[in-house]
């Protein structure tokens, strides 16, 4: 590596939740690379409501460790909320992030920083190679993937592993809630970070069991649904609502008028003859406007949010200093030169 890494300081961020079993092997594993790569580091361990042990572990380790800072939540808040407790503590300028049931590697981690060393802002890990069960992880978390880089943008094999580097610049800057933890590297494009991934082992995780499921595949839905909408359209509701709201009124203003032409035209009775589409129309327009009207409001909390908050829709590059300039010394004399008059 460099010695731009190598001069920065670097923080591995470990979320952790009832992984008794491995934290001391996972210490161990994670002391030795770092002491391999040189740098000035620090382990943040987040304890997320562990009830196994995994607490008593952890302050044992931290004992002996001083390298070694405990995060103890206070109740299991999920993984998301966990990485987001680890970056806010974190002080290194490069912020690893990755799991602590063995499934990531330590070992791996000066791979990340290679890449990230090439200017990069995200290196996220590539599971090439999985070893989950087809149906139930590969082929679910392969139909997400491809909808994830459809939908944001990023082309990227694999959003759903922790295992990633980051520019602590970037990553602290991104506010996570919900299940936003693995949608990282596409909610930091939207400020154009600069994002890679290089591939990783994938192995078994040693105790053969794991906290995830199918049952979470519907709230990956819904947090893709919503990255989407941040990406796309935050700072422009309307955008979204309003077409949407105008092709519903003008469908039910299509229908309406048809209705009231064939009533004029053949006199049949409207409400016999086409009730079901008379209703729907007043459906459709009222739906449309009530789009609409959503879409305004949606405008004006954006405005109040982004107002309020003193945020910025742009994101720079570097930081760009001030040019020097001289002290104020007020308004100064203007001396105009006087043409002396020829002596006659």
């Amino acid at each position: 590596m460099s010695r731009n890494i190598g001069a920065l300081r670097l923080s591995i961020v470990v979320p952790l939740f009832n992984e008794s079993a491995t934290i001391d092997e996972l210490h161990r594993r994670l002391a030795a690379v770092l002491f391999r790569i040189g740098l000035s580091s620090e382990i943040i361990f987040v304890d997320d409501g562990s009830s196994d042990g995994t607490t008593q572990a952890l302050n044992v380790i931290a004992t002996r460790d001083p390298h070694v800072r405990v995060i103890p939540l206070a109740r299991n808040y999920g993984q998301t909320a966990a990485l987001a407790a680890g970056f806010d503590a974190a002080a290194g300028e490069v912020i690893v992030a990755m799991d602590g049931d063995l499934q990531h590697e330590p070992e791996e981690i000066p791979k990340l920083l290679a890449k990230l060393d090439e200017g990069y802002d995200i290196v996220s890990g590539w599971r090439e190679q999985r070893v989950d069960n087809l149906w139930t992880r590969r082929l679910p978390s392969k139909i997400a993937n491809w909808l994830m880089a459809r939908l944001s943008g990023v082309a990227l094999h694999d959003f759903g592993t922790t295992f990633k580097a980051y520019r602590a610049h970037v990553i602290k800057r991104i506010r996570l809630h919900g299940e936003l933890h693995r949608f990282i590297p596409a909610l930091a494009s939207w400020g154009g970070a600069r994002i890679a991934e290089v591939p990783i082992a994938n192995i078994r995780r040693p105790q053969n069991q794991s906290h995830y499921g199918l049952s979470r595949t519907w709230r990956v839905a819904a947090d893709l649904i919503t990255v989407r909408f941040l990406l796309r359209y935050v700072t422009r509701p309307l955008h979204l609502f309003g077409p949407i709201g105008l092709a519903s009124v003008a469908a039910g203003v299509m229908g309406g008028g048809w209705i009231a032409v064939t009533k004029v035209v053949t006199g049949a009775a409207v409400f016999v003859a086409h009730g079901p589409l008379l209703l729907l129309s007043a459906v459709l327009i009222q739906t449309g406007f009530t789009l609409i009207g959503l879409g305004l409001l949606a405008e004006l909390l954006t405005r109040i949010y982004m107002d309020g908050r003193h945020r910025r829709i742009y994101t720079i590059a570097h930081p760009v200093l001030p040019r020097a300039r001289e002290a104020w010394r007020g308004p100064q004399p203007v001396t105009i030169p006087m043409r002396r008059r020829a002596v006659q």
